[in-house]
């Protein structure tokens, strides 16, 4: 949106310089009979103001018209000194590649998640997704929010080096509009987090992003229960509401304390952060297809430990059977620390 208006003031200051241009041509061949050679030449240097003289006399109209001329000129220079000078001075030019260049690199992005809102809820969401080499593209209106933030990080604006030493992607726009969420690229994107502070707008956004991409998975954040509904039938796919989830989470600490420090070594809100990962059938290496689980030997070969299974079906195996034998369209759901995930990945997936 800003970039928009910097572009406006640029194109009207340009519209402004060419009508004082043609209206000063204009006047002089039709006032005073100037060829058009000469009308240019008075009109520009009535408009520079350097002052060489009139070609031949003017008549009283043609004074008149002048000094109408001179007037309005006054006006336009003005008002182009002014933009010139905030973008040459105030860094605007800077700001406005830097935009541009942004837009031209999100035009080539596909499968990337958008992240609607960027305060606390989304912030965090864009740090975990980054984390794990998610490529993210933000949509926020506060340009200061944004710039404030890389700034305490890397000391760039907000189209610099930002959270976990990556590009901040950003679109400065109302993600409610439908023009914003295609700069944004929604039609190529894989998913959609909306974490606006208004349960309304999260609707909408859901609403407007499902119509242009049918097949975007969306998440949405909602402050209260009776937006659920409304945010699912808006096409989200999963709703969180984040206040819900820290009052259980502060409850769970006093009734099972243990339970909730083991959640926190997920979720890496402890220094000894252990991973959640998920492997589909499809990923997993060809040689292994037609294998149980006892004999892929997970936990011997890794140290990770198979905790879950999702069929096909969509039903969830809990610690699955050592017999069953995973199947085109299973997930599996693994759980180990990044070192054991990471040796999973090398020794199981599909190159």
């Amino acid at each position: 949106m800003q970039k928009r208006l910097n572009i406006n003031r640029v194109v009207l200051a340009v519209i402004l310089t060419v009508t004082s241009l043609v209206v000063g041509m204009a006047g002089f061949m039709g006032i005073e009979g100037y060829h058009p050679v000469d009308a240019f030449y008075m009109t520009v240097t009535t408009i520079a103001t350097v002052g060489f003289g009139e070609i031949h006399p003017f008549s009283h109209a043609g004074r008149l018209f002048v000094s109408f001329y001179i007037l309005y000129n006054l006006v336009v220079v003005a008002y182009l000194v002014s933009v010139m000078s905030s973008f040459i001075f105030d860094g605007e030019l800077r700001k406005l590649y830097n935009m541009i260049r942004t837009d031209q690199e999100i035009r080539r992005f596909s499968g990337h998640v958008i992240v609607c809102g960027f305060g606390r809820n989304g912030r965090r969401a864009y740090q975990e997704l980054t984390a794990n080499g998610v490529r993210v593209v933000v949509i926020e209106t506060n340009q200061e929010l944004m710039k404030s933030h890389t700034d305490g990080q890397t000391g760039e604006d907000y189209d610099g080096d930002g959270v976990a030493g990556g590009k901040i992607y950003t679109v400065f726009g109302d993600a409610t509009a439908d023009l914003v969420l295609k700069q944004a690229g929604v039609e190529r994107a894989s998913s959609l987090i909306t974490a606006l502070p208004k349960d309304a707008d999260n609707v909408f956004v859901a609403l407007s992003a499902r119509a242009l991409n049918p097949h975007l998975k969306i998440i949405a954040r909602a402050s209260f229960k009776t937006s659920e509904s409304k945010l699912l039938s808006a096409g989200a796919d999963s709703v969180v509401m984040p206040d819900e989830i820290g009052g259980s989470h502060m409850a769970n600490l006093v009734v099972r304390p243990e339970v909730i420090r083991f959640l926190d070594l997920i979720s890496g809100l402890s220094a000894d952060k252990l991973r959640l990962e998920e492997m589909s059938f499809q990923q997993l290496r060809r040689d292994l297809h037609g294998r149980s689980i006892r004999e892929l030997d997970v936990r011997s070969i890794t140290g990770a430990t198979i905790i879950g299974l999702r069929q096909a079906s969509g039903s969830l195996l809990v610690s699955p059977p050592v017999d069953y034998v995973p199947a085109e369209g299973d997930v599996l759901l693994l759980l180990g620390s990044e070192e054991q995930i990471e040796t999973f990945e090398v020794r199981f997936r599909q190159l």
